[in-house]
């Protein structure tokens, strides 16, 4: 039977799919054998057993086939923890920690806050936020069943008891004037975008990704609506497309909010856009 080296060196067959095959290797091989990476480097020689090398191999048929490590794993990281996920939700993404922080830099940690995150998915954001801050109250709302499932054990993993959970379409019977701020990682990408066929996309769920009107759709729906939950002096944080900022911009315009910015990412490029509900 091949040893871990051996294991990892036939693994080159990734290098179809993936420029990271390597690290992607290591960490399905870790997987497979129930160890750490950093046992893989120490015991390079260490034989694999039948069932090892089988579960190793299986993994890295389904990397071949584009499916992204994560979904293979069943986790990411995210903010300062790990996230269970599965393809009924997004993968969250590094960049979205972005809207973490602006959220936690406009509320500047009031000892106490009420704050909703639409369409949470794995319930990345909302997760992070009430870790960060366990005397805020955090409901997070998706109109998938199967996606707050996953958002509601990742809470119970973190031991998260300020945050709630709700099935609804974004803010549809929500209470009025009761939000301190809103955060929205929105379905905004154009259908028929050619990045939908690239990378990880064509194994994540479609409607969390695509929205009509040129990707605005749920972006226009979301600013209507979140006037009617947010309290006076309050805050709307989308994240977005970095080619959206005008037409975002307008439509914040259009709905009546005021002090609106754009902030960038670490690439430098616009990422999301916060707005102060003011009536």
């Amino acid at each position: 039977m091949a040893t871990i080296k051996q294991a990892l060196m036939q693994a080159n067959t990734l290098q179809q799919v993936s420029e990271s095959w390597k690290l992607d290797a290591e960490l399905l091989l870790a997987e497979a054998i129930g160890q750490s990476r950093e046992y893989l480097f120490t015991w390079p020689n260490k034989e694999l057993t039948q069932s090892q090398f089988e579960k190793f191999d299986t993994y890295c048929g389904r990397r071949l086939t584009g499916e992204p490590i994560a979904y293979i794993l069943g986790r990411q990281a995210f903010w300062d923890f790990e996230l269970l996920v599965n393809p009924a939700v997004l993968i969250p993404r590094p960049e979205t920690e972005l809207l973490v922080e602006t959220a936690l830099e406009l509320l500047d940690k009031p000892a106490t806050a009420v704050v909703l995150d639409l369409g949470t998915g794995s319930g990345a954001i909302a997760l992070a936020l009430a870790a960060n801050n366990r005397h805020w109250t955090v409901t997070a709302v998706d109109s998938s069943e199967s996606a707050l499932g996953v958002a509601a054990d990742n809470a119970k993993l973190l031991q998260l008891s300020n945050i709630e959970f709700i099935q609804t379409s974004w803010c549809d019977g929500l209470p009025v004037a009761h939000f301190d701020l809103i955060a929205a990682n929105p379905p905004y990408v154009e259908a028929g975008d050619k990045h939908l066929s690239e990378g990880s996309l064509p194994f994540e769920p479609i409607a969390a990704l695509v929205a009509r009107e040129n990707g605005l759709a749920d972006i226009r729906a979301i600013a209507e609506q979140s006037r009617h939950c947010l309290k006076k002096n309050s805050w709307l944080l989308i994240e977005h497309g970095f080619q959206q900022k005008q037409a975002v911009e307008k439509t914040l315009v259009d709905t009546g909010y005021a002090n609106i910015e754009c902030v960038k990412d670490l690439a430098k490029l616009d990422r999301l856009t916060k707005a102060q509900w003011l009536h």
